[in-house]
């Protein structure tokens, strides 16, 4: 007997589609038979990148929208343009994020500001989406919401001590909201380890290789290693709600 299933006829929504493990996970989403909107901030190159991922996706109807994970109204708005242009939500990816490396050591670089703003896009923004599209995820009776976590969560190592904490807030909310949301909503979370792309700012040229070199598996994530997470959530792992998969290659442990 198999467990897959489908997710033709199925919408997806996914945060930070422009980015690394967004795209990737738009990608196989979209392989999998669903209709994908992609997200990308209104400033910057995140139009063009969105638009030139949903040219490429395989199947049809798929869309670029603006949104800013931060502005509650600017969700809102995308809601009702989700619901105007698709009338349902099945599936909801948060993989918007923002990280700013910071010493640990050193407290003084963490100021307030930089603090509420890692709470406010990594962890407030997250929660934000969720209640926004909460009413249509409920309506379609077999909802899914993921959201991306970190090992820093677990480990307390990471870009800045806010990121950790901020992650480590993820894996909590998961937990709770995956209470108050069933039976008609699951609520999952991936947690990676270091993945190759350009998430974190500053690194050297040769952190990769010392990363992959101090892991198990003996390499650093790709970003189709979380959106196969990611996919399974939607397709293999259907009797899972309030955990948060660790997808690292070790490197937690």
């Amino acid at each position: 007997m198999s467990y897959s299933k489908t997710l033709v006829s199925k919408m997806a929504l996914i945060f930070g589609g422009s980015g690394g493990i967004g795209a990737a996970a738009s990608r196989l989403l979209a392989e999998a038979g669903a209709r994908v909107a992609v997200t990308y901030r209104p400033e910057g190159q995140g139009e063009a990148i969105a638009a030139d991922l949903v040219r490429t996706l395989p199947g049809d109807k798929h869309l670029a929208l603006a949104a800013d994970v931060s502005s509650t109204a600017s969700l809102v708005a995308l809601r009702d343009a989700v619901t105007q242009k698709f009338g349902r939500l099945h599936i909801l990816i948060n993989a918007a994020g923002f990280t700013k490396p910071v010493p640990h050591a050193d407290l003084d670089a963490l100021d307030d500001d930089l603090i509420d703003r890692m709470f406010q896009v990594n962890w407030r923004g997250q929660f934000a989406t969720i209640r926004t599209f909460a009413p249509l995820l409920k309506a379609s009776g077999d909802g899914l919401i993921v959201s991306i976590s970190s090992i820093a969560a677990l480990t307390g190592v990471g870009s800045s001590i806010a990121y950790c904490a901020a992650k480590a807030g993820i894996d909590v909310m998961t937990k709770s909201l995956a209470r108050v949301l069933a039976p008609e909503v699951r609520v999952l979370a991936v947690s990676p380890g270091v993945v190759d792309t350009a998430f974190v700012p500053g690194r050297s040229a040769n952190f990769n290789e010392r990363v992959a070199a101090a892991t198990p598996l003996k390499r650093i994530g790709r970003p189709e290693d979380i959106a196969t997470a990611i996919l399974a959530c939607a397709t293999q792992l259907t009797f899972s709600t309030g955990t948060t998969i660790v997808v690292d290659g070790g490197r937690a442990l």
